[in-house]
Parts: structure tokens; C-alpha cells; sequence
């Protein structure tokens, strides 16, 4: 995600970071630079142009050039003009409702379902809400099943009425069925097009009439760039929608979506799909897609996301066993459990500030964990239990079971005696702190 236009903003900000001296030229230099860092992510040129016009005005007003750290104070105007270019701040979603009504909107093909599903799970989990998904794409072929497949996946209940061609109907059914049964949202499923018409506008226009939703979102797909800029102010001026979805965030996106969409519409971006897993939403931050541009990381979304994933108990548990030399490889696959659901392993590195960068050209396969839980699971509970036992015919029986080499259960009964060692230190002192940190105890 952005990887090639934070590469590039790195090596224009690269002499105002302190590899030489700062001087009105060679700031004017660099925002020349940046401003074709940002036309190469599909920006489109009168955003880049106005961005690097408020970069160059604000470092000259605050004297950059006589600053004690020029390089530093350069970078922050950077990232806060980022910042308020995609929005400023967080927006949350209208829930006031009962039941509160969401209408999807967007093009064919942009993850309008998908989505859908994954603000269904986000509700559930997160709000504790009772959401009910609606079928009102009544063209596109299985579409209807699309949508009862993604409702399974999450436990969500789908509204569908498989014989009505009328969506506006189906969508007033559908608000009608959650006021009797107990759903406080509901999340209406539109069709989409291939690109925008009239026949397509004038339906979702006449949903939006007839159920009046307290929030209407437009999915966009972030692969299209400056299309998907101009598909959201024609989606906007007729239907006047309170925010943005960008989807396929984890692919190739060259960021062009995400920096020029709030300044075109003047709507916030206030989800991102990030991978094809039901769990992979997140709430938009401007400030921290700033950081992530910038090579900095996001360590506040890292530590968020840990946070979902820590069980009090088990950690109680756990500590326990570390303390007495009874922490076995069953203990350590809830770990790689507990790692796989906080995403995929390439992003979640990209929020480790600096690890952007290193990681660049880097691929890591999700499956990465695949062979190390391959030769956990080739080993008896009484291996798992007590490592210590497995000897040399051990080893050959698990490599083979496992499909693996003894070479390759040495290196893992290597890293795992390591790991347990450095688990037992941390138990007091930096360890501690370490784990208050990811409860939220300040």
C-alpha cells in the first residue's frame, strides 16, 4: 500500500532531512519533487500543485530555514498538510438510529459486498450490534448468494426476497422485517454498474428516497485512482453521501484515491478494506496513513489491533507457564493464532516505523506460519508439552510426518528455546510494561 509514493516522497525530502544545507532553492527543488511524487500516484495535479504551494508557504512562514532542526520540522509540515488533505480526522458513523439504515453504494466490481460484510462483522464485534444484511441487487447473477455466503461467514441473518425485482421494495421490507425482529442496523446492498448511468442513479436515488438511510456510503475501489475520484463526485452530486469506503488497500494502490477524494467531494474516507478476510476493515485515520506514507510506521494501530486480540485470562495463563518452565509449542501456536487474525504479516511490518522500507520488494507469503505449524502439528501432545524429550529419531519421524527436513525441526526447536528464554526475562520490569501497554493500562 503506497509503497512506491512513499519511496519516492523519502527520496524528495531526502536533502531537507538534514544531507545538506537548507536553502529557499532547494526547498522549492523538493516540492517540485514531491509534487511529482504525488502526480505519479494518480494525485490529481491541481490537489498536488495546491499541497505543495501550502507545504512551501508554511515552512518559509515558520522559518525552516533557520530552525535548530530544519530536516524534522519540515517533515511534520509534510505530514500535517497529509494529514488534512485526507480528512484531518477520524469520522465515525451515525448510529442513531433504531434500526439505523445504511445504504452501500458504488460501481460494479468496487467490493460493495464484501464490504458490506465486513462492516456487518465490524458492527457485531466491535458495537455490539445486531445488524441485518439486505439483497437488494436484484441483476447481477448470484448476487443474492454472494451476499448469503459473506452472512454465513459472520453469523449475520441476510434479508432476501429472491422473487421481487423491485429493490426499492425489498429495501422498505427489509427496514419493516428489523423493527419486528430485534435488528437495530440494517445494511442495504445495491446494485452496481459497470460505470455510471442514468438507470442506475435513478434507482439508488429512489432507495435512498424511500428509506431514508441515516448514512450512505460510497465503496470505491483504491486500485482505479483518479477514476475513483471522479466516479464518487458523480455518485456524490446526485445522491449527497456522508462518506467513503476505499477497498483493496492491500494491493497496488498508488494512493491517488486516498489523498485527492476528501479535497474533490468534501466527504471523509471512513473505512479501508484491507485484505479479502472478513476482519480486514479498519477505521480510516488520516493522521496515521500520514505516518504510513511518510515511512513511519503506525504503531497506535498495531498496538489496537493486538489489543483485540489479547484474552486477559490467557495471558494469565500463559504467564504462568513461563514462570514455572512450562510453556510448550501447544502455548506457542495460540501465539501464531493470535498473530494471523491481527492481518496480514507484509502490513502488519509496514507499521513497525522504518520496517516500510526494509520490507520493500520483500514478499511475504500469509502462509508463512504454514511449515512451522506443519511440524508442530507432526509431533505427539507430549512433545508439544515437553520439548525437551524429542531426541534425534524424534526429529526424523516429525520431518517426515511434516514434510519437512531435521535441519528445518532443529532451526524451530532453536528459535523456540530462544523465544521461551526471552519470554522468561520478560516477565518483570520492561516485560511487564510491555504487557500493561497492550491491555490499555496506562
Amino acid at each position: 500500500m503506497f509503497d512506491n509514493l512513499t519511496t519516492k516522497l523519502d527520496k524528495a525530502l531526502h536533502v531537507l532531512k538534514g544531507h545538506g544545507r537548507i536553502t529557499e532553492v532547494n526547498v522549492a527543488e523538493t516540492m517540485k519533487e514531491v509534487r511529482r511524487a504525488l502526480l505519479d500516484a494518480d494525485v490529481n495535479y491541481k490537489i498536488a500543485k495546491q499541497f505543495t504551494n501550502r507545504v512551501k508557504e508554511k515552512a518559509l512562514g515558520q522559518n525552516v530555514l533557520t530552525a535548530l532542526q530544519p530536516g524534522q520540522l519540515m517533515v511534520k509540515i509534510v505530514k500535517d498538510e497529509l494529514t488534512d488533505l485526507m480528512g484531518g480526522q477520524a469520522e465515525g458513523l451515525n448510529l442513531t438510529g433504531t434500526p439505523t439504515v445504511i445504504l452501500m453504494s458504488g460501481l460494479q466490481g468496487s467490493g460493495k459486498t464484501t464490504f458490506s460484510g465486513k462492516l456487518a462483522n465490524w458492527l457485531k464485534t466491535k458495537k455490539t450490534k445486531q445488524p441485518l444484511l439486505v439483497a437488494a441487487d436484484v441483476y447481477r447473477p448470484a448476487a443474492i448468494d454472494q451476499l448469503k455466503v459473506v452472512g454465513d461467514q459472520i453469523g449475520v441473518e441476510v434479508y432476501t426476497e429472491p422473487e421481487n425485482k423491485n429493490p426499492v421494495q425489498i429495501a422498505q421490507n427489509a427496514v419493516e422485517y428489523a423493527k419486528k425482529n430485534g435488528k437495530n442496523v440494517v445494511i442495504i446492498d445495491t446494485a452496481g454498474r459497470l460505470a455510471v448511468d442514468e438507470e442506475m442513479m435513478n434507482e439508488i436515488a429512489a432507495i435512498h428516497q424511500a428509506v431514508k438511510p441515516h448514512e450512505t456510503l460510497f465503496v470505491v475501489d483504491a486500485m482505479t485512482g483518479q477514476d475513483a475520484v471522479n466516479t464518487a463526485k458523480a455518485f456524490n452530486d446526485r445522491l449527497n453521501f456522508e462518506g467513503v469506503i476505499l477497498t483493496k488497500l492491500d494491493g497496488d494502490a498508488r494512493g491517488g484515491a486516498a489523498l485527492s477524494i476528501k479535497s474533490v467531494v468534501d466527504k471523509p474516507i471512513k473505512f479501508i478494506g484491507t485484505g479479502e478476510k472478513m476482519t480486514d476493515i479498519d477505521v480510516f485515520h488520516p493522521d496515521r496513513m500520514a505516518d504510513r506514507i511518510l515511512g513511519m510506521g503506525d504503531v497506535v494501530s498495531l498496538v489496537e489491533r493486538a489489543q483485540e486480540q489479547f484474552d486477559e485470562e490467557e495471558a494469565r495463563k500463559l504467564q504462568k507457564k513461563i514462570a514455572k518452565n512450562q510453556f510448550g509449542f501447544d502455548d506457542f501456536l495460540k501465539q501464531i493464532q493470535q498473530i494471523k487474525k491481527m492481518g496480514n504479516i507484509k502490513d502488519l511490518m509496514g507499521m513497525i516505523p522504518g520496517m516500510g522500507k526494509a520490507m520493500k520488494g520483500v514478499d511475504i507469503d500469509d502462509d508463512a506460519f504454514k511449515g512451522i505449524e506443519a511440524i508442530i502439528y507432526s509431533m505427539t501432545p507430549d512433545e508439544r508439552r515437553n520439548p525437551s524429550i524429542i531426541n534425534s529419531s524424534r526429529k526424523k519421524r516429525i520431518a517426515r510426518g511434516s514434510g519437512s527436513s531435521v535441519t528445518e525441526v532443529n532451526q524451530l526447536l532453536k528459535q523456540f528455546n530462544q523465544m521461551a528464554k526471552m519470554m522468561k526475562m520478560m516477565q518483570g520490569g520492561k516485560g511487564k510494561a510491555m504487557m500493561n501497554m497492550f491491555r490499555g493500562i496506562k
